[in-house]
């Protein structure tokens, strides 16, 4: 019934959308008025950088024409979780989407690249990884062939683990039952440390936490104070193991219908609110870790040789991943990265 009612919200948006544009296929005349709101959808909570990312940028978008472009932001998967919201837009439905990058996967398995563990020491140099216009160009490809049109990466900083056992070297991670998504490249990762891992339900986390069901998960320093997880856990330890990019994307089909003008306007507010949600991250990222802190729930910091040997542990998920991809977006993605 769930399905059905977001469906039918999805339907009465394209129809909303048919209306006010005369059909995707038709160019828009600069004075066309546009007399209802573009939708964009996530399925992330109000109080996260995807929510201030979504909303920075259909600010930005209706600043830079002087109100004569407007998007509405609708979180909380108000108009489907993360696989509808794909769909959605690769048909029109929906023509915006902001989400992280993990449920792409199935749909754009290039985009696996982003599940390359441990590749970068500092959320600097994953940000110029993505940013790299002989990268970023390859994956605007990726998107267009897939039916969207990529407007940029944010991110909530690295995933990092929570746990009930301090962990101080590689040997600590064996046996863990740690929560993950259901990607068999995180499985994977987490099997070569040795620990357990367990695909699960978000919504279960907390009280598997809570029951013992598990003994730990891996989230970015956002969601675990949002989720309140740290309550449940005596360390969050900084794995720092995947980069949680965040994408901003357009449905191709829905772009190519806009004036040259409309498009430089979209073009230009993604980039502001790019950046935007990058510092937005970084300040809130500081904060998260002073709650955590204040709660008595202990930061760990991995020395330099566990951090080594957990890439070097989770070298079969790179022959996984490499074997999956193209071998050009392999490479240019860590053209960075010191061998």
């Amino acid at each position: 019934m769930r399905k059905i009612i977001k469906r039918s919200v999805v339907v009465l948006l394209a129809g909303v959308l048919l209306f006010s544009l005369s059909g995707c296929k038709k160019k828009q005349s600069k004075d066309e008025v546009q007399r209802y709101a573009w939708p964009l959808g996530t399925s992330s909570p109000e109080d996260t950088v995807t929510q201030l990312y979504a909303e920075k940028f259909a600010k930005e978008v209706s600043k830079l024409s002087h109100g004569t472009m407007k998007i509405e932001v609708y979180p909380n998967s108000t108009l489907g979780g993360d696989r509808e919201l794909l769909e959605s837009c690769k048909d029109g439905d929906i023509p915006f989407v902001v989400q992280n990058t993990a449920p792409q996967v199935t749909f754009l398995p290039d985009t696996a690249v982003f599940d390359l563990p441990s590749a970068f020491t500092t959320i600097k140099q994953a940000r110029e990884a993505v940013d790299n216009p002989i990268f970023y160009k390859k994956m605007e490809k990726v998107y267009q062939k897939g039916g969207y049109k990529l407007l940029g990466y944010a991110d909530q900083g690295f995933r990092v683990m929570s746990t009930n056992k301090n962990v101080k070297s590689i040997k600590d991670f064996k046996g863990q039952k740690i929560r993950t998504m259901e990607n068999s490249y995180h499985l994977k990762f987490w099997k070569t440390l040795g620990a357990n891992p367990t695909p699960m339900t978000f919504s279960e986390v907390y009280i598997g936490l809570q029951q013992g069901t598990i003994d730990a998960q891996e989230n970015p320093y956002e969601v675990i104070v949002s989720s309140k997880l740290y309550e449940q856990q005596d360390y969050v330890v900084e794995t720092n193991h995947l980069p949680h990019y965040i994408s901003l994307i357009v449905s191709d089909e829905f772009y190519n219908s806009l004036s040259k003008d409309q498009q430089k306007i979209i073009d230009q507010a993604s980039q502001i609110a790019k950046k935007y949600a990058r510092e937005a991250s970084d300040k809130r990222i500081a904060d998260r870790i002073k709650i955590i802190k204040d709660s008595g729930t202990k930061i760990v910091k991995l020395d330099a040789k566990t951090q080594k040997e957990v890439r070097e542990k989770a070298q079969p998920v790179y022959d996984a991943i490499k074997k999956n991809i193209s071998k050009d977006i392999y490479n240019a993605y860590l053209s960075g990265v010191e061998k």
